[in-house]
């Protein structure tokens, strides 16, 4: 019998799917699949056959589609990714459907309409590298649409892709801005403060492995944790600086849109028992380099290899710190590196402050503490995610107290770790009935890390709910310009409205809870506020449909019973409840 010969072919070979597409589904499955199918019905399909491409398959929000030719697949490409920043264009960011695309030019086998080999392969993982809105290109397809796609790319280097032989050198799109932000002025840079000031960018995970992304950003996590101990550094905090994941940056863009002196970036590549760290300290202003180096470490070593790179960059920017000073930076570890991934793995789901993914943050930081009952950050996220289940998911006494119980346990455990005293404080004050160990919690998180963005927004909160108006205020202000992108900016947003509402600025407290809206849109407390400030300056008709949205959100909400719940002084709650009675909404 003769051997049957495979059809085999050289195509370019698009690949795509959906940024964040589980998430989307899991706050809104039918809300989600109708807006990917109006995308795909409306633009993307028709684009695709515009550019004589053929889809050869669907699997729920990915694609994969064969062009005969690099050029019409990366143009069309192109065209997807600016047409859908134009089409998200009013689009709140958690709604959003944006596309991650990687194209790749190769030998492919063609059986049953199905297409497989390695040109399938690598387009598959170019995809699962780029970023949100993102086109990725092997350096094969760069040589063939150079010079004749209307595009600016950038060379981000060779990358070791999963389960790929050798490493691709990868092109990215530097991607126009969208007519909508192109309309808008870009904001004047950020003063630099008086002293050194630094963000630490997300590391690339070189490991081929996405999977092992936490563990790389949880070393940058400690990297930051540790400069921020120096008292004479200002250090931007995480999640203003995790913003550019994933993206191809300029540094000196990064220095002035968070008013930096110093950028440090970097790489990790884990592998075979081994950890591969380099890194590179650059002076924003001149994209000078500063000081550069590379650390081979056993796994096993890998909490000192995190002091060590730590120690190296404080003493690059300030050399003249004292060696005290310096030693602070050292941080006790948690005993167990299980527990630590839990954590880590734990920290998205915690910070959402929503009860479904409290929830689900809880059943791995339960593992955390059966294995380290004494890890004091993983009782601080445990006492935040009972606190949400409580504030926000029924006001049930056993999730306060378990809060209540896991805060104090987080102060007792975690004396020099600032991220864990922050949220055991903001657990405590949110209770009103203990603020003065909520306060003592935020200043011994001050005197270990005085950069601590966290610390002040969530001391805001507890300031404004208190009734100390003006101290809400500063620590509002301090936090949002320590952290400019924090997505816990909408409690900054929120704890300046109340300060603002409590001094009958009502004009200035409008704009503040609109603020709060915009950065969380389902926390019901920002439109509570924006209710009664609207209600306050005479726009009923605004106010009642802030309420309205109130109540979507949360339909068992009454003004007197979720104030006391959040520790709000009796003169604030009157003042509030007056106005909100104005809306409609139940007191």
């Amino acid at each position: 019998m003769a051997e049957q010969r495979l059809e085999r072919r050289l195509s370019a070979i698009l690949a795509g799917d959906v940024a964040g597409y589980s998430r989307l589904m899991g706050e809104d499955e039918e809300g989600t699949l109708a807006r990917l199918n109006a995308h795909r019905d409306e633009f993307l399909d028709p684009k695709i056959a515009e550019h004589r491409g053929r889809i050869v398959k669907r699997s729920g929000d990915g694609i994969l589609i064969e062009f005969a030719s690099a050029v019409d697949a990366t143009r069309c490409a192109v065209e997807i990714q600016r047409g859908m920043g134009e089409r998200n264009g009013a689009v709140l960011p958690d709604k959003r459907i944006e596309l991650r695309i990687g194209i790749h030019v190769g030998d492919i086998i063609i059986a049953e309409d199905d297409i497989f080999g390695d040109g399938v392969n690598i387009a598959a993982r170019l995809e699962g590298i780029a970023a949100p809105g993102g086109l990725s290109i092997s350096e094969d397809t760069w040589r063939q649409v150079r010079g004749k796609v209307a595009a600016d790319f950038v060379d981000v280097g060779e990358k070791h892709l999963k389960n790929i032989a050798r490493p691709v050198r990868v092109f990215q799109l530097a991607l126009a801005p969208t007519t909508l932000a192109a309309a808008e002025a870009p904001p004047p840079p950020l003063t630099l403060p008086d002293k050194p000031s630094i963000a630490v960018l997300p590391f690339q995970n070189m490991s081929g492995d996405a999977e092992q992304d936490f563990f790389t950003d949880g070393m940058v996590e400690d990297i930051i944790s540790g400069l921020s101990r120096i008292k004479r550094l200002f250090v931007i905090a995480r999640n203003s600086s995790f913003i550019y994941k994933g993206r191809a940056v300029d540094v000196k863009q990064v220095g002035r849109e968070l008013g930096v002196r110093y950028v440090l970036e970097g790489s990790v590549r884990k592998a075979a028992g081994s950890v591969r760290v380099t890194a590179q300290l650059i002076d924003a202003a001149g994209g000078t380099h500063v000081w550069a180096e590379r650390y081979d470490r056993k796994s096993d070593d890998i909490f000192a290899l995190q002091d060590e790179l730590t120690l190296a960059v404080v003493g690059a920017i300030e050399p003249s710190l004292r060696l005290a000073e310096i030693e602070r930076v050292k941080r006790k570890r948690p005993d167990s590196l299980g527990a630590y991934d839990l954590v880590l793995q734990a920290q998205p789901d915690t910070y959402s402050r929503m009860p479904a993914r409290s929830a689900k943050a809880l059943v791995l930081l339960e593992r955390a503490l059966a294995l380290d009952p004494t890890y004091a950050l993983a009782h601080a996220y445990a006492a935040e995610c009972h606190h949400a289940l409580y504030a926000r998911g029924g006001l049930a006494e056993e999730n306060r107290s378990a809060s209540l119980r896991h805060a104090q346990a987080a102060i007792a455990h975690g004396q020099d770790d600032a991220l864990a005293l922050s949220f055991a404080g903001f657990s405590i004050g949110m209770d009103g009935h203990d603020s003065a160990t909520a306060f003592a919690a935020f200043d011994a998180a001050l005197a270990v890390s005085p950069s601590s963005a966290l610390t002040y927004i969530l001391g805001s909160a507890i300031y404004a709910w208190g009734g100390e108006a003006e101290r809400a205020i500063e620590w509002a202000e301090r936090g949002l310009r320590l952290s400019p992108f924090d997505p816990w900016r909408a409690t900054a947003f929120i704890a300046t409205a109340i300060g603002h509402f409590q001094r009958e600025r009502y004009q200035h407290a409008a704009p503040a809870a609109h603020k709060a809206v915009q950065s969380s849109p389902g926390f019901s407390i920002s439109y509570v506020l924006l209710a009664a400030a609207l209600a306050k300056l005479g726009r009923l008709d605004e106010a009642k449909a802030a309420a309205a949205r109130v109540m979507e959100l949360q339909p068992e909400f009454r003004s007197r019973r979720h104030f006391a719940a959040v520790g709000c002084v009796p003169p604030l709650a009157d003042a509030l409840c007056e106005a909100l009675s104005l809306t409609g909404l139940p007191e």
